[in-house]
């Protein structure tokens, strides 16, 4: 974390229970931690063409819900990286558990009949995000969201090996991509975490371009953006496989992967 000497900016003090590692207002006085804000631009914008894309699909409303729930998170953790308050970190933080939510009964629900609802399932996750968030609104301890989002992450990766290593194993190469993606970005945070007055001494004396480059929260926006954009993806694939359907990757802007589907036909 943040050592208590950053400079005070349009936001006034800072009122969260988390100060990252970059400087505070050292880019501009309206952005506290201008890095580790536009970083989520990665997890506001491509998840919104997903999602138009399943609904021209006609997928089940669970995926597209998947996608805006990850717009939802960047756009919570862009305020909060920006204001550096209280009330934007329950925006980033809450939303966290509740996209996880999402994805965990995405892909529980991968080998079900078309657009069944597994009222249980719902149920329990609803009831697992409102004990979390009572919680957690009373006790403030970071470490708790933490430990809970940590949980929901490992359910994820559990089922996604079972699904890679005994019903489609020829999904390993996405499955394991956006799991290696995702745990480089948790590497990082915690080398953000860890080594942050070695970072900023280091940053003090370094060409601002190479400074730039160790804002580690900043990259693990980035790399768990991505990662989690492929998990959905690898989610699609399971259950649109199930169901029969024929994927086609359309690239926008010549680089982002965006999946397509189609039913199979009948022969």
């Amino acid at each position: 974390m943040a050592p208590a000497v950053d400079r005070e900016g349009y936001w006034g003090p800072t009122t969260s229970t988390l100060d990252w590692c970059e400087e505070n207002y050292t880019v501009t006085l309206f952005v506290a931690e201008f890095w580790n804000t536009v970083s989520n631009l990665i997890m506001i914008i491509p998840p919104i063409f997903g999602a138009i894309q399943s609904i021209r699909d006609r997928l089940e409303k669970r995926y597209i819900a998947a996608y805006l729930a990850l717009t939802v998170v960047g756009m919570g953790s862009w305020c909060f990286h920006m204001t550096l308050k209280y009330e934007m970190q329950l925006l980033d933080e809450l939303p966290m558990i509740y996209s996880c939510c999402i994805f965990v009964y995405c892909m529980f629900e991968c080998f079900k009949t078309k657009n069944s609802i597994n009222y249980h399932l719902i149920f329990t996750l609803v009831l697992f995000s409102l004990i979390v968030t009572t919680i957690y609104l009373k006790v403030k301890e970071p470490i708790f969201h933490q430990v809970m989002y940590g949980m929901l992450v490992f359910t994820l990766v559990l089922r996604s090996i079972y699904i890679v290593t005994w019903v489609y194993p020829w999904l390993r190469g996405l499955g394991y991509t956006s799991l290696t993606i995702f745990l480089l970005g948790f590497l990082l945070w915690n080398v953000d975490n860890i080594f942050c007055d070695s970072l900023r001494n280091f940053r003090k004396r370094a060409p601002p371009i190479l400074g730039v480059t160790t804002q580690f929260h900043a990259w693990w926006h980035i790399l768990t953006g991505l990662g989690s954009y492929l998990h959905i993806l690898f989610s699609l694939y399971t259950r649109t496989l199930y169901l029969r359907y024929r994927p086609k990757v359309k690239f926008l802007f010549g680089m982002w992967p965006v999946v397509m589907f189609e039913p199979q036909r009948k022969h």
